[in-house]
């Protein structure tokens, strides 16, 4: 079980029964960068759009006037296309967009005549805790259906896949089935279960898939995509099973897939392929100390960009949350170490393309980093799912990793906030934003946003902001820029990542992973670079 090491109960409420501090970072500069970046004018920041050229020429200006030196990095993808799409279930038609989200890795045409469907409950397997939903049935040539989330995400306690929080694991169910031989992978979408409303992943459907031209050539998937929950339910009421009842059932290591009796799902899918290059943007502020290593803050500039297939009315998706308000945090710090004392360690700003094509952009880095990320001592992601106003807390993403998470519940504390873990571990954001790259090369982070607890209005009012939100705009037309925000919550959260990042710069320390983590053995891998 992962535990968050966070402050003694007595003292997080003495904490929060007091008022934070205001923070070190300007709220008014980070509003005003993101007025600019969230503006039309950008038209939605889409990596290899229209929007892109103005969006680096910004990022560069903005790093040039605090006397950084910017630097452009290709980042070559290949886009994939969906060009025409037909799918029915039973024989009966199902609506790209409405009813079935759904495309195809294969370049060209894609034809599945209708061919057997086979439920393989969560889709998981394991053979420490005796996991195999396959073992006795033969899934090649059928169409595999699953579950989102993992066995024990709404059990109640561990199962053995981490309780609540979603199982890495859980991100392996496709490649799963095209191992075993499937045609085609739908899953079963549940709001809760995959911690985003079927607005979000409808109105995406028709959107390219990316992934980095690396000079491999990964084998192609066939048909892929989700199925309403309405959809999904008739399907297997008809076939005699209960969602709800199948759900528990299928929690246990004994339960095993059940083709769907009569049940038949067809498809076409037409698409093109493409090369095209986007670019991170990247500046460096040396150390005094050439030898000593660096520390890492990053974001992602992209959004979703100007969209054809969007409603005439409004086709520009800005991604003024996500992710103009980090952008703009991360040139607020930026701004703070420039304009400060010159740290030990060498402090490197990284702004991330195609973050919402599969965090293309962070692996590019990774992959080609300015400064070794052997001796880089730790990173900070700057990528918040709400504005929000001024706030007593900071929640922790992914907790119970590294001991940089007892460091961040010190410094925060000393900025009146008090550190709480996540409370969607469900949605497995620790495995959807721009520092995982970096922790599967083994660099130590601590990944945490502003928390729910407001100053004003509470638990409640957060809450109620993050829910509207997340129903609404998340990925949406209407994520755009408010006159009326208050940024002071994303000034506090890049207040701690500032604090915490210049105690580690000026430091001779190495933060590191906690014992069994995989991220520890990848850094013991490295361990003699670092002094």
């Amino acid at each position: 079980m992962i535990r968050l090491a966070v402050l003694p109960p007595l003292a997080a409420l003495l904490l929060a029964a007091a008022d934070p501090a205001p923070p070190l970072l300007s709220p008014a500069r980070i509003k005003a960068d993101i007025a600019v970046l969230a503006s039309d004018e950008y038209k939605g920041r889409g990596p290899a759009q229209a929007g892109e050229a103005p969006t680096l020429a910004l990022l560069e200006k903005r790093f040039r006037d605090l006397g950084l030196t910017p630097q452009r990095q290709a980042v070559p993808m290949v886009r994939l296309t969906r060009t025409a799409a037909r799918f029915s279930l039973n024989k009966a038609v199902l609506t790209p967009g409405k009813e079935i989200a759904a495309t195809s890795g294969i370049v060209g045409t894609t034809d599945l005549a209708p061919t057997g469907i086979v439920f393989v409950g969560y889709g998981m397997t394991d053979p420490k805790l005796g996991y195999d939903p396959y073992a006795g049935v033969d899934v090649k040539g059928k169409v595999v259906l699953a579950l989102a989330g993992d066995p024990d995400s709404e059990a109640g306690h561990d199962l053995g896949f981490g309780g609540r929080a979603l199982a890495q694991a859980a991100r392996g169910k496709a490649a799963e089935a095209w191992k075993r031989g499937a045609a085609a992978f739908l899953t079963l979408h549940e709001d809760f279960a995959a911690s985003y409303p079927w607005l979000q992943r409808a109105s995406s459907d028709p959107a390219p898939a990316y992934r980095l031209d690396d000079g491999t050539d990964p084998p192609a998937f066939g048909i892929r995509g989700s199925l309403r929950e309405d959809i999904g339910r008739r399907l297997l009421t008809d076939s005699g099973i209960d969602l709800d009842r199948e759900k528990v059932a299928a929690r246990a290591p004994a339960w095993r897939a059940r083709p769907l009796a009569g049940a038949t799902f067809a498809g076409h899918v037409e698409t093109v392929q493409d090369r095209v290059v986007s670019h991170n943007v990247v500046a460096v502020l040396p150390g005094t100390d050439p030898a000593a290593g660096s520390i890492l803050y990053g974001a992602h500039w992209d959004a979703y960009g100007d969209n054809a297939w969007d409603p005439p009315a409004d086709r520009i998706r800005n991604g003024a949350v996500d992710n103009a308000t980090g952008t703009a945090t991360l040139l607020e710090v930026a701004r703070a170490f420039a304009t400060g004392p010159r740290p030990r360690r060498s402090v490197v700003f990284g702004l991330w393309t195609a973050e919402e094509k599969g965090l293309l952009g962070a692996y590019w880095y990774a992959a080609h980093p300015l400064l070794p990320l052997a001796t880089t001592a730790a990173q900070f992601n700057l990528d918040p799912h709400v504005v929000f106003p001024r706030t007593r807390t900071l929640e922790l993403i992914g907790p119970g990793r590294t001991p940089l998470e007892a460091e961040l519940t010190r410094v925060a504390a000393a900025q009146g906030l008090a550190v709480v873990p996540e409370e969607n571990s469900e949605a497995g954001w620790y495995f959807r934003s721009d520092h995982l790259p970096f922790a599967e090369k083994g660099v130590p982070g601590v990944y945490f946003r502003a928390g729910r607890d407001l100053v004003t209005g509470g638990r409640a009012a957060g809450e109620a902001w993050r829910a509207r939100y997340n129903a609404r705009c998340y990925h949406q037309p209407c994520d755009e820029y408010d006159p009326r925000w208050d940024l002071t919550g994303a000034a506090q959260e890049g207040s701690v990542a500032l604090a915490l990042g210049r105690e580690i710069a000026g430091s001779t320390r190495w933060p590191g992973w906690n014992a069994g983590s995989p991220y520890a053995t990848v850094r013991a891998a490295s361990d003699a670079e670092r002094r």
